[in-house]
């Protein structure tokens, strides 16, 4: 069995989502999911693209211990020097760089042939050497380059020292056969390849990447580069759980082990999902909400008579418990010492502070909510851990919403600004979620646009907490925002709010992040 070594670049590929924006500590949560779930390698970031990134890049550095921490870096002294300056206190510091091997992206984007390319490559990857333990080097478009090219490239790049050599499917344009064929070339005409290991990072614009991936390791590769939930540039990276569950379920065909902890995937997607704001699709292979659903009447004859019938994968496998989403654990009358027992089996360390701060809005929660699921409680905890209080923001104090005779919508709304005023509006609309939006832009000093507008439940029944995700755009910049609430208007608004916020932490991060298509 050979051992796989699972790459995880939510943190990075991930955030380059349209829209996305995480505060550090909405990464470093993520992050430390990600150590539980037992990936390898975490990409926590581009620490050169801005201050916000680096900080956010060092801070998980700093407190991660189980999983390798890894930043990207361009093919330049300066993304080097600052990555170094992020990683330096992790265990073991490695670095990603990258550099466009094809020729579209020689003629075009980097404006230089290929000996000059190599000698980038060399140059950068000794620098790296000497500060890092280990250096990732990263032919990007590696699946659109001439495969004499290709070799000639990893071997001088090897020799400078690189030990892990990614080939990425950076368009998301190869096939399996082909992605495949290229790992099994290189592995044959690359003298030195025994003193590097293989790694894959494949795009979904065709939706191959899953499968391109696994044509990847059947040719050579070991280490696997993904993210949850697949999300990503564009179409998205290849999904960390999809992989992972396929190499399990298909052990009798693929000789590859992880050192995944399977059942940590659902709660990895679902923090993924409600901090990145992504719904993950109903019918997503693995953890969508239909995954282990069976409606057909003889799927469900088979499914009381033996459940493999129609179920290759047991939820529990992936952390999924139909139990454990809809039940009662915790009431009006629970203590806070019960309370903080069901925070601890969450995994997630709450501060005094934090904790009463949580376990508040719980029994504010069962005023009005009579059966309180896990579900609930982990929502609290979330936006209580990546509650960025500390900046300059707006706050919504209250609002009313009045439906008049004529069909129209009147919305009155007090929000506190960054400058700590109270300003009031009062505008009409045609709805009620209309009108509130549009009282909130009256107040708000940022000319907004708005996107995008979800409103979902977290669990079921009539009482269940409301979910709503937007996506504004600020300047030509997409932010998204959410809010939970036990009233729908007040989830919106708050969602709405929380968009603003993420731009004023943009503003102060300084410069918004670049684009990597590595």
């Amino acid at each position: 069995m050979t051992d796989i070594k699972i790459f995880d670049t939510t943190l990075r590929d991930g955030e380059q989502s349209p829209g996305v924006n995480l505060n550090k500590q909405e990464k470093l949560e993520i992050a430390k999911q990600l150590e539980r779930l037992g990936v390898d390698v975490i990409e926590a970031g581009f620490p050169a693209s801005s201050e916000g990134d680096f900080q956010a890049v060092k801070l998980i550095a700093d407190t991660i211990k189980n999983s390798t921490v890894t930043a990207l870096a361009r093919t330049k002294k300066h993304d080097i020097d600052r990555a170094y300056e992020a990683l330096k206190n992790t265990p073991n510091p490695r670095i990603h760089i990258f550099l466009a091997t094809s020729p579209i992206h020689r003629e075009f984007k980097l404006k230089m042939d290929k000996q000059k390319v190599i000698d980038t490559s060399v140059e950068m990857v000794t620098y790296s050497k000497s500060m890092f333990n280990e250096v990732e080097w990263s032919a990007e478009d590696a699946s659109r380059t001439e495969l004499p090219f290709l070799a000639e490239i990893i071997e001088a790049v090897i020799d400078a020292g690189a030990a892990i050599i990614n080939l990425p499917d950076t368009v998301g344009y190869t096939t399996p056969k082909e992605y495949g064929e290229m790992f099994k070339y290189v592995s044959e005409n690359v003298p030195n390849i025994d003193k590097a290991i293989l790694s894959t990072h494949c795009h979904n614009d065709l939706g191959m990447a899953v499968a391109n991936s696994v044509a990847g390791i059947e040719n050579g590769a070991t280490q696997i580069e993904c993210s949850i939930n697949g999300i990503g540039e564009r179409a998205g990276n290849a999904a960390l759980e999809e992989i992972a569950v396929a190499l399990h379920i298909r052990g009798d065909f693929y000789p590859y082990t992880t050192n995944l902890n399977l059942q940590e995937i659902k709660r990895s997607s679902d923090i993924v999902a409600k901090l990145t704001g992504m719904t993950v699709q109903p019918n997503k292979a693995i953890i969508g909400r239909n995954a282990y659903a069976h409606e057909a009447g003889i799927h469900q004859d088979g499914m009381l008579k033996n459940s493999e019938t129609y179920e290759i994968i047991s939820p529990a496998l992936v952390g999924v418990s139909a139990d454990t989403a809809n039940t009662l654990f915790l009431g009006k009358h629970s203590g806070r010492h019960a309370f903080k027992d069901k925070v601890k089996s969450f995994k997630v360390e709450l501060t005094e502070e934090e904790l009463s701060a949580a376990f508040s809005s719980f029994k504010e929660l069962t005023d009005h909510k009579k059966e309180v699921t896990d579900d609930d409680i982990y929502s609290i905890i979330m936006e209580i851990k990546t509650d960025a209080s500390n900046i300059e923001r707006y706050v919504l104090n209250n609002f009313e919403v009045n439906y008049e005779q004529d069909g129209l919508t009147k919305a009155h709304i007090d929000v506190v600004t960054p400058a700590g005023e109270h300003v009031s509006h009062e505008v009409t609309g045609s709805g009620s979620v209309e009108a509130l939006y549009k009282a909130i832009q009256e107040i708000i000093r940022e000319k907004t646009n708005l996107l995008d507008y979800q409103l979902s439940s977290v669990g079921g029944g009539k009482d269940a907490l409301a979910e709503s995700r937007v996506q504004i755009k600020i300047n030509d910049q997409q932010f998204s925002g959410r809010g939970t609430a036990q009233d729908v208007l007040a989830a919106s608004a708050n969602a709405y709010i929380n968009a603003v916020n993420r731009y004023l932490m943009s503003e102060q991060a300084a410069a918004p992040a670049e684009s990597v298509n590595a």
